[in-house]
């Protein structure tokens, strides 16, 4: 059924995984349709999303994505609106857990605050790399981090692109807990496998209504996420931060 992620449910708890860990689960077009895919059509109660040890997922493959060694699939628009995959996240009533087994980056940390939810093992790392590559963040991390961290923080973190572990991701609210890296997908899909006995109706409810109180209107911030986006790979910063990073140097920026 799928190429780049793994999906299967065990009662009303599904789970899906993130399978490129050749490449640390970096996403390329066809991941980002099968993530959209799968939580569109999952049938589960409560979701818990995953990597394919070692990593969680480390954002765009720059190679793929931004080094154009991919070319978008057949429909894509790059017309100003969200991420079709960030839609499919923000928009589900099914409750979300991130098992952060490893490295969550760039895009890879936007997946992670999407959760509604958020188990770290003592591997997991986490950093909003957007600033380094030249580009501003995607919708969610505008949107969903400052609401988990305060806006001082969530400041520090996309204006820095700074990478932080586990244990300062949970003095900062970033995740609800730490656990041993063996034992972090047994208290993922306990804690989901809690939520799915619940009410499923009212379970939905709860996060539709989580979503009205606290969420931006994700519409018009995706619009503008993706603009300044498209601008910003226009840039030569973001042409110097993406060689820099295949040259593994470090990047000369000058501001045009």
């Amino acid at each position: 059924m799928f190429e780049e992620i793994l999906y299967e449910e065990q009662g009303h708890v599904g789970l899906l995984t993130l399978n490129r860990p050749e490449a640390r689960n970096a996403l390329t077009f066809r991941t980002y349709a099968e993530l959209e895919r799968a939580v569109r059509e999952t049938q589960a109660r409560c979701l818990v999303i995953t990597g394919a040890d070692p990593a969680f997922c480390s954002g765009d493959d720059v190679k793929k994505v931004m080094g154009g060694g991919e070319k978008p699939p057949e429909g894509f628009s790059r017309e100003p609106s969200l991420t079709p995959a960030a839609e499919a996240l923000l928009s589900t009533n099914v409750p979300i857990v991130a098992a952060v087994n490893g490295a969550a980056v760039g895009w890879g940390m936007e997946l992670a605050v999407m959760a509604d939810l958020r188990v770290a093992s003592e591997r997991a790392r986490f950093g909003e790399l957007f600033v380094l590559r030249g580009l501003c963040c995607d919708a969610p991390g505008l949107g969903r981090l400052a609401s988990l961290v305060g806006r001082e923080k969530a400041a520090e973190l996309l204006f820095t692109g700074a990478l932080i572990d586990a244990e300062e991701a949970l003095r900062i609210g970033l995740v609800g807990r730490v656990v041993p890296h063996e034992r972090l997908l047994d208290e993922a899909m306990e804690l989901a496998g809690r939520i799915a006995a619940n009410p499923p109706l009212a379970v939905q409810r709860i996060k539709a209504g989580l979503r009205e109180a606290l969420d931006p209107d994700w519409t018009q911030l995706g619009a503008w996420a993706t603009t300044a986006i498209q601008e910003l790979f226009r840039t030569e910063d973001h042409r110097e931060g993406v060689r820099a990073f295949l040259e593994k140097r470090p990047a000369r920026y000058v501001g045009r």
